[in-house]
């Protein structure tokens, strides 16, 4: 049976462009077809593939080398084609990623001894519509999707909405709905709280409001998020996974929910997310004693 996976690196460094030429041999060696989503310079002697829904088609997973913006590219062709994504760290914080770079041969050596768990990880479906009703654009994400408002000199004039019934106006610079996978992102930066992976949940976060209740609120995955922006607002755009966009004109209507569609997750070792949640952000544990046996 022939076996095929995606490379999808972050090629901009030298030593990044060492590590994608050395998984590619790895792999190669293996007995395995390697394809690579990446400047033609990058491994000229391999198929390229142009970042589409049919690029990662045939393929076992998607091997991503870099930090979390490649592994949210790489995510969209995986997703595309239900093939599962593995992340290998080599930007700077790279929650996103599995391993880091000092690891990568013997992440190899599991991929190519298919030795490894694939887990399903939460989506957002968004859909955006004019203030006719009128769809504008559909979209997905992994992490978050992001309403902007793109009027630095004023505010955007939203409403928030949950499961069809108001829950608050404000003028903001914009709106995060987040999943879990994205709690330690954009969400986390606007001030919204660390959800657990496993969690199902999504998380709603106004960032920079101007008012008096604009809490960061964790509301059922079966519940729908919506954001309408006032007809005499400044426009928006809905950024998703900080590279999907789609505009907001003012009186539109941004629609989230659980998505019908989760990304499959590579998954190596049992590492609770504690441990990556301390290593990957630093936190101070120096005094910790443990339960006691």
């Amino acid at each position: 049976m022939k076996r095929e996976i995606l490379l999808v690196p972050h090629a901009s460094r030298a030593d990044n462009l060492e590590s994608t030429i050395r998984a590619a041999e790895i792999l190669q060696e293996a007995g395995i077809t390697v394809r690579v989503s990446a400047p033609e310079h990058v491994l000229p002697e391999l198929q390229h593939v142009e970042h589409t829904p049919a690029a990662a088609a045939g393929c076992e997973l998607v091997l991503v080398l870099g930090g979390d913006g490649t592994f949210l590219r790489a995510a969209d062709m995986a997703r595309a084609v239900d093939v599962p994504v593995l992340g290998i760290n080599l930007g700077h914080v790279g929650f996103l990623a599995q391993w880091e770079a000092e690891s990568l041969e013997r992440a190899l050596v599991r991929v190519i001894d298919c030795d490894y768990e694939v887990e399903d990880r939460l989506t957002l479906d968004v859909e955006v519509t004019d203030r006719s009703g009128k769809l504008i654009e559909r979209g997905w994400a992994l992490n978050e999707a992001s309403i902007e408002n793109l009027n630095r000199s004023g505010v955007l004039d939203a409403i928030l909405e949950i499961d069809g019934r108001p829950v608050s106006s404000f003028g903001c610079d914009g709106v995060l709905i987040s999943t879990p996978t994205g709690s330690t992102a954009y969400a986390f930066s606007a001030g919204g709280p660390v959800l657990w992976p496993s969690l199902d949940a999504l998380l709603v976060v106004p960032n920079n409001a101007h008012a008096l209740f604009t809490k960061p609120m964790v509301v059922s995955p079966l519940s729908k998020v919506a954001v309408e922006s006032a007809s005499a607002t400044s426009p928006a755009i809905v950024i998703l996974d900080g590279f999907r966009e789609i505009a907001m004109p003012p009186g539109s209507r941004v629609e989230a929910v659980r998505g019908a569609h989760p990304v499959k997750w590579v998954r190596l070792d049992d590492q609770p997310f504690t441990d990556r949640l301390v290593s990957k952000l630093r936190l101070p544990v120096h005094g910790w004693r443990g339960p006691q046996s």
